[in-house]
């Protein structure tokens, strides 16, 4: 019984351990970085990337638990930012004179665009999760295009008489003379409040952290991780398979919407394109966490890191610049994936720990 509770207790303290190395990894980036531009030493453009650098982990985070967690590809992602980006933004503009601290707004801004991806991951998640494997994965791409081009038809402005919807154009509004449009179909929305900051991108990040490595290491995770290993065996127990993985959807949908608000609390103008919000979106966040590792938070913050600055500090090389991140990214797959590596490592780790602990054992 004592020797059950010791090795219990021992490893409550090595989750513990990774859980604050993680952490402590996020805020020394965050000091390093704030350091730099402190002395000079950034560039702007460098300066430009650090609110994309948060969004893009939060995104590979909140990823990797639908597909390194729950065990399930979705190819959607990038929908459920979009979800997350056109509420946060359209609430901060109908909020500019109602709530004037910035603080205040902002906060209630992530809060909505969160519902409001958890929402549509609730919608989804119900009729896309009795499906499995490329079903899934085509199913959610589907829905990751549809709602990005059904926020493209939608028009919407405010006068005085209220809220104005069409799904025609900006002249169906029927709105008075001193109204405005807020969002113009294709065109998008303009005038969203810049407040997204690096600081704020990095809080996010550790709140993210938090969400995701709890629920791992909680009953519900461990639930979750059941469902994924042996949905029969998992089942058989009667372990809820369809209510753990709603759950993890979910929540992956949610944080997906705080990326999108990060986002769109960075541009002035705010579209949804293939480009910002399409399937390639989509596929470049599943790259970050196939490279960074299936189930390794820690390796899709960095995957996502490398991956966002990779482009933009090769290109320099102009010609060369493309072929040398496609190297990259194939000697990290090779890495990560092949089967020798894959055995290099486990024979490293194991020869670690017999040698810690044959010299724990000789101290005491």
């Amino acid at each position: 019984m004592g020797k059950s509770g010791k090795t219990k207790s021992l490893q409550i303290s090595k989750t513990t351990r990774n859980n604050l190395v993680t952490y402590g990894i996020v805020i020394a980036a965050y000091i390093i970085v704030e350091i730099l531009i402190n002395g000079g030493h950034l560039s702007s453009l460098m300066k430009g990337l650090l609110v994309p650098l948060c969004i893009y982990t939060i995104m590979a985070i909140s990823l990797n638990l639908t597909v390194g967690i729950l065990g399930e590809l979705s190819l959607g992602h990038a929908g459920f930012m979009c979800v997350g980006a056109f509420s946060s933004s359209l609430f901060s503009i109908c909020m500019l004179e109602a709530i004037p601290s910035v603080g205040v707004r902002f906060t209630l801004a992530i809060l909505v665009g969160a519902a409001a991806a958890a929402v549509a991951g609730i919608i989804v998640g119900i009729p896309v999760l009795r499906l499995r494997g490329d079903y899934l994965a085509i199913v959610t791409l589907a829905f990751g295009e549809i709602i990005k081009n059904v926020v493209n038809v939608i028009y919407l402005g405010k006068d005085a008489n209220g809220i104005h919807v069409s799904i025609k154009n900006a002249m169906a509004l029927n709105m008075a003379e001193d109204g405005q449009i807020i969002m113009n179909g294709a065109q998008g929305i303009n005038g969203t409040p810049k407040n997204a900051t690096f600081t704020v991108g990095i809080i996010l990040i550790l709140i993210t952290l938090f969400i995701v490595l709890n629920l791992i290491h909680s009953r519900s995770g461990r639930a979750i991780m059941s469902v994924r290993d042996n949905r029969i065996a998992a089942e058989s127990i009667g372990i809820n398979i369809t209510k753990y993985k709603l759950m993890a959807f979910t929540i992956s949908a949610s944080l997906a919407g705080v990326a999108g608000v990060l986002y769109s609390h960075n541009l002035s103008a705010l579209t949804a394109t293939q480009k910002n919000f399409g399937y390639n979106q989509s596929i470049m966040i599943l790259v970050f966490v196939v490279l960074g590792g299936i189930g390794n938070i820690r390796g899709s913050m960095i995957a996502a890191v490398i991956l966002t600055l990779l482009p933009e500090l090769l290109r320099g090389l102009n010609t060369y610049r493309m072929l040398i991140y496609a190297i990259v990214l194939i000697v990290m797959m090779i890495f990560n994936w092949s089967p020798k590596f894959i055995d290099f490592r486990k024979r490293h780790s194991l020869r670690r720990y017999f040698h810690k602990n044959t010299a724990d054992k000789e101290v005491s």
